[in-house]
C-alpha cells in the first residue's frame, strides 16, 4: 500500500493525493514487489535499501547515496498476540520528498494524522524529526507500561504470592526490553550522526529537536536499564525464597522423621517374640512412653535452641 500525503506552509488540512509531486510525504506500508519496483522507478532509489526496510531484523543506520540520505530506524508495535516487539522504518530524504517504508502498520502515521501539531510535507526535515518523535513517544509509552506491569509482579512477592506465570511474564518482559534496548542504542548513534549536518540539512530549531531526541532516548535506555536490574532482582529474590522455603520444608520433615522413628524404636524391640529386660513388669510401658516423651522434647528444645526449627 502506497499513500501520498500533501500539505504546505499555508495549508489547512492534509491532503491524500493520486499522485506524488514536489514537498509530497510518500508513505509505503508492506509494500509488494510491483510497489517496491514502482518506488524504485519512480523516485529512482536503490533497491538494496528499499529490500533492508523490509527485512524485520534491519538495526538503525544512517545511509547516504547521491543526493539521497536512508535514515533505518526501528519502531515499537504490539503483534497479534499482544506482545511488544520492533520493526524497521526507512526513511528516505531528498530535495524532492520524504519517503517512509514499513513491513508493518507504522502507529507514528495515525498520531500524525490525528494530531493537532501543525505541521507541512514541504518541510521535509522537521516531518522526518517528527516522526521519529512519535516514534520515541511511544517507546516511552512501552517502557512506562512494562514498568507497571514488574510493579505489580513486585507487589505480590512481598506476599509471596508469585506464580509460575508470573515467572514466564518476567520472561517475556526482559525479551521486550532488550529488544527496545538493541534499537535504541543504535538509533542513538544514528542520531548523533545527523547533528553532523552532512546528511541532511538542519536548522537550528531541527538540530535542538534532535539533541531533545537524544535525551529523550538515553533517558529511555535508562529506564529499560532499570527495568531489567528489577526484573533480576525480583527473580532472585524469588529464588533465594523459594530455597528459603524448601529448606524449611527438608528441616521440619527431618524432624517429623526422627520423632517418628525414635520411638518406634523401643516399641518394636518389645513386639518382638525375645526376652528383654523387665519385660513382665507391670511399670515397663509407662517408663517407655516417658522416656520416649522425654527424648522428644530434648529433640526439640535442640532444635529450637540452634534455631533449626
Amino acid at each position: 500500500m502506497i499513500k501520498y500525503f500533501y500539505k504546505s506552509l499555508r495549508g489547512d488540512t492534509l491532503q491524500e493525493l493520486a499522485n506524488p509531486q514536489r514537498g509530497t510525504w510518500v508513505h509505503a506500508e508492506a509494500p509488494n514487489e510491483a510497489e517496491v519496483e514502482e518506488l524504485t522507478k519512480r523516485f529512482k532509489l536503490e533497491p538494496g535499501y528499499l529490500e533492508d526496510a523490509l527485512d524485520e531484523d534491519e538495526m538503525p543506520r544512517l545511509e547516504r547515496e547521491d543526493e539521497q540520505s536512508y535514515v533505518f530506524v526501528r519502531y515499537p508495535y504490539r503483534t497479534q498476540e499482544g506482545e511488544m516487539d520492533t520493526a524497521p522504518l526507512l526513511i528516505m530524504f531528498d530535495a524532492e520528498v520524504v519517503l517512509t517504508v514499513s513491513p508493518f502498520h507504522l502507529p507514528a502515521v495515525d498520531a500524525l494524522l490525528r494530531s493537532k501539531t501543525a505541521f507541512a510535507t514541504t518541510q521535509r526535515a522537521k516531518l522526518m524529526l517528527l516522526i521519529l518523535s512519535h516514534i520515541s513517544e511511544q517507546y516511552d509509552t512501552s517502557i512506562s507500561q512494562t514498568s507497571r506491569k514488574i510493579k505489580a509482579i513486585r507487589s505480590r512477592l512481598r506476599n509471596q504470592g508469585i506464580t509460575n506465570q508470573d515467572l514466564i511474564d518476567f520472561v517475556i518482559l526482559e525479551d521486550e526490553l532488550n529488544e527496545f534496548l538493541a534499537s535504541l542504542l543504535p538509533t542513538n548513534a544514528t542520531l548523533r550522526r545527523l547533528l553532523v549536518g552532512r546528511y541532511i540539512p538542519l536548522f537550528e530549531e531541527d538540530q535542538d529537536i534532535v539533541e531533545d531526541l537524544l535525551l529523550n532516548n538515553e533517558q529511555s535506555i535508562e529506564a529499560i536499564r532499570a527495568n531489567l536490574r528489577s526484573i533480576s532482582n525480583i527473580r532472585d529474590a524469588y529464588t533465594a525464597i523459594s530455597s528459603n522455603n524448601l529448606n524449611q520444608t527438608i528441616k521440619l520433615l527431618t524432624i517429623a522423621t526422627v520423632l517418628i522413628a525414635l520411638p518406634n524404636v523401643f516399641f518394636g524391640m518389645y513386639g518382638m517374640n525375645v526376652d528383654l529386660p523387665f519385660q513382665n513388669q507391670p511399670w515397663v510401658y509407662e517408663v517407655i512412653i516417658g522416656f520416649n516423651a522425654f527424648l522428644i522434647l530434648t529433640i526439640l528444645a535442640v532444635a529450637r535452641k540452634k534455631r533449626i526449627i
